[in-house]
């Protein structure tokens, strides 16, 4: 496995002091992720920078679901789904560390918006456009099954459901891997690097760009001027922010984003047990979810989510705490509709989050109101000419992120030889059935009792883990349920993972802060003492 650590960070700031790249990425969410990593595979020469920690917005703030898009059928936009269906199978084959099947129950009751004999029609094209590669195919429920399958459900009204599946995922660690394997090809790959300051060739593109690189340990601030062909931006929810940066002169910046604010509270899994994901029909047509996470720590349950109005700077979508009491009322009303007996209150909740998604403008362009109706803003993915031969991106479903990289780098390449992408092999080897296969022989050969989360999560490479802990870390620390060998998994997140602060590895490489209501604290001293020790190796 190639070096993806401190030390690597280290050696790719150099390389932007002294290389000439063919593309510049801004943005270290899944979107540049996937950009990185298709343009390597083709064989170009790639940069990515990130101004903070990877996968920090909403990449790692999304509803954690890899899924088809049922809803859209009633769009009709069958093209999208079978696109999305496609890259679920994908993705369920080659990342099943981070990307698993999950079903999902659909109640119907006597008030719903869409009757089960329509349905039963959209879930059967359901499964023809994934050419039937579901991990199942769908079933109608009765009322009696439905209830004795899921606690707590409202029985009244309630005529059937429908089960059908789609897939959870680890949305941050997912951006880890990618970026990861766009690293192993070649791809210069950074975090907490800020691009700032554009320059223009006398042709009027953006040919280099001054860039910044936070402090992070023994490693010194400093500013670099990077040099490349052509620059690509995928900073999301930033995209108007860093768009403002670039133009020059009198020229003005057209925003692209109509952004919404998402937000999701989380329960204990004993709390709210659930057997898979709920879908919650809401009165104006959106629907939000309630979806099981046993593989998370000790397991959680995650509803969401919400639309409604995003601050203007990305960075304070927490701090209004205003907006975070009326999305949880909201949340929870909805939940004593759906689960009167469970009676969830305020004391249950041990956890919130909070995304903006990256929506684009339905009026991009042209002059009209483009914020009402949040949530009927598309969630495709616009790409466009920005200042300066820039490429500009926003907008995309997490699930189609391969393809849309590939339109990306299609777009910035137009005019040349088109080179295919070599996107479609195992993403993470070490996760695959024949690699546990072989690692498991070797743990029993040694006589190693490895945790089963550990193979869950990090594949064959479970056995990496197993022997820092045995070579590094305090035998006495007692872990955190759900967590085992946490040091360990620090440890090894800050050799492979590019894990530059304790913060790094408790949001977005575990979620230890998420499934917790103390966030973990009484682990900080110890991963603390891990990192200062793992920095001066």
């Amino acid at each position: 496995m190639t070096q993806f650590s401190f030390k690597t960070r280290n050696e790719n700031l150099k390389r932007l002091e002294t290389e000439e790249f063919d593309f510049l990425v801004v943005g270290g969410g899944i979107s540049g992720a996937g950009v990185a990593w298709d343009a390597a595979s083709r064989g170009y020469k790639v940069a990515l920078v990130e101004k903070d920690d990877f996968a920090q917005g909403t990449s790692s703030r999304s509803s954690k679901l890899i899924h088809g898009g049922l809803r859209y059928l009633e769009n009709y936009e069958f093209g999208l789904v079978f696109e999305a269906l496609h890259e679920r199978t994908y993705l369920l084959e080659n990342c099943p560390h981070l990307v698993r099947p999950l079903p999902f129950y659909m109640p119907v009751y006597e008030d719903s918006p869409h009757s089960s004999y329509l349905l039963s029609a959209g879930m059967w094209f359901y499964d023809l456009l994934s050419t039937f590669r579901a991990p199942a195919l769908h079933q109608k429920l009765s009322k009696g099954t439905t209830i004795r399958t899921i606690p707590g459900m409202k029985k009244d009204g309630l005529i059937c459901s429908f089960k059908y599946y789609d897939a959870s995922m680890w949305d941050d660690a997912l951006t880890i891997d990618v970026l990861a394997k766009a690293q192993s090809l070649g791809a210069c790959v950074v975090s907490r690097t800020k691009a700032q300051k554009p320059e223009y060739n006398s042709e009027n593109k953006i040919t280099s760009m001054t860039v910044t690189a936070e402090k992070v340990g023994n490693t010194a601030e400093k500013s670099i001027n990077v040099k490349f062909k052509k620059l690509i931006v995928c900073a999301g929810v930033w995209t108007d922010e860093v768009g403002k940066t670039l133009v020059q002169g009198k020229d003005s910046w057209e925003s692209w984003l109509a952004p919404s604010r998402g937000t999701h509270l989380v329960f204990s899994l004993a709390r709210f047990p659930l057997p898979g994901a709920v879908t919650m029909q809401i009165e104006d047509g959106r629907i939000a979810f309630a979806i099981p996470r046993p593989d998370y720590g000790p397991g959680i349950t995650i509803v969401g989510t919400t639309d409604g109005p995003a601050p203007a700077n990305p960075d304070k979508v927490e701090d209004d705490q205003a907006d975070i009491t009326t999305d949880q009322t909201y949340l929870l009303q909805l939940l004593s509709k759906y689960f009167p007996e469970l009676k969830l209150t305020d004391q249950d909740v041990i956890n919130h989050y909070i995304g903006i998604r990256p929506l684009v403008r339905p009026d991009r362009g042209h002059s009209s109101e483009g914020e009402k109706n949040l949530q009927k803003v598309s969630r495709e993915h616009t790409i466009d000419h920005g200042p300066g031969d820039s490429v500009i991106v926003a907008g995309g479903k997490y699930t189609t992120f391969r393809k849309m990289a590939e339109q990306i780098v299609d777009f910035a390449t137009s005019g040349q030889p088109r080179i295919n992408p070599a996107t479609d092999s195992a993403l993470f080897p070490a996760a695959l059935p024949a690699a546990i296969l072989r690692a498991r022989e070797v743990a029993r050969g040694k006589d190693w009792s490895i945790p089963e989360k550990l193979y869950e999560r990090y594949g064959a490479e479970a056995l990496d883990v197993y022997q820092i802990h045995l070579d590094f870390c305090d035998q006495t620390m007692k872990d955190p349920d759900g967590f085992p060998m946490l040091e360990a998994q620090f440890r090894y997140s800050v050799r492979n993972q590019m894990v530059m602060k304790v913060e790094d590895f408790i949001r977005r490489r575990q979620p230890l802060y998420l499934c917790r209501q103390d966030h973990g604290a009484e682990w900080f001293p110890m991963l603390e003492k891990a990192l200062a020790d793992e920095l001066t190796k």
